[in-house]
C-alpha cells in the first residue's frame, strides 16, 4: 500500500517556517526578560510597565508576517525605550491606504501625526504614556489629502494613493 497523497504540498513549508518564528521569539523573550531581571537587580532598570508583543497574519503573498510592537526589543543590547511602538496594521484598499494603530490611554489632542509621500509618524508624549512609530508605506500617497480619527483607544488614518502606476518595461 502506498502512502496518501499530501493534498496540500505547501502546508508543511509554512508550519515548518512558523515554528522556526516561534522558536526565536521564544529565545528573543526569554533574553530580555532576564535583562530585565538584571536590570532590576542592578538598579539600572526603567520604570515600567514593559510591553512586548506581536502579531501575526498571512500576507498577501501567502507567507506568515510578524510584526513586534512594545516598549522591549528583541535585538540584543537594545536599551527598554519608555516610548512604546503600538500595534499597527496597514491596509491596502483600491484608491486608498488605511493605517489602524492602538493607541490607549491618551486624548485626541496629544497625537502628532505627519504623513510624507511614502511614510507615517505617529508619535504621542504625555506624562503617562508615550508612542512612537514610523511607518514605511507599501505604495506612494498624496500626503496633504490625510485624513484621522480617534476614537476608543483607536486610531485610524486613510491617505490616498497618488495613483501613479508602474510602468511595463520590455526586456530585449
Amino acid at each position: 500500500m502506498s502512502p496518501p497523497k499530501k493534498r496540500w504540498p505547501f502546508r508543511d513549508d509554512i508550519f515548518d517556517e512558523l515554528d522556526r518564528e516561534f522558536e526565536e521569539m521564544e529565545k528573543n523573550i526569554s533574553r530580555m526578560f532576564e535583562d530585565m531581571r538584571k536590570a532590576s537587580i542592578d538598579g539600572q532598570g526603567g520604570e515600567g510597565p514593559y510591553v512586548y508583543g506581536f502579531s501575526m497574519r498571512v500576507g498577501p503573498d501567502g507567507r506568515p508576517h510578524v510584526e513586534e510592537f512594545g516598549n522591549v526589543s528583541d535585538r540584543e543590547g537594545e536599551e527598554i525605550s519608555m516610548d512604546r511602538e503600538p500595534l499597527t496594521d496597514v491596509i491596502e484598499g483600491e484608491k486608498e491606504i488605511s493605517v489602524i494603530a492602538e493607541l490607549p490611554g491618551i486624548e485626541k489632542r496629544d497625537i502628532d501625526l505627519s504623513a510624507t509621500e511614502d511614510s507615517l509618524r505617529i508619535r504621542v508624549d504625555t506624562p503617562k504614556r508615550r508612542y512612537h512609530k514610523e511607518l514605511r508605506l507599501p505604495v506612494r500617497v498624496k500626503p496633504d489629502t490625510t485624513k484621522a480619527s480617534y476614537k476608543n483607544g483607536v486610531l485610524e488614518v486613510k491617505l490616498k494613493k497618488t495613483g501613479e502606476k508602474g510602468v511595463r518595461v520590455d526586456v530585449e
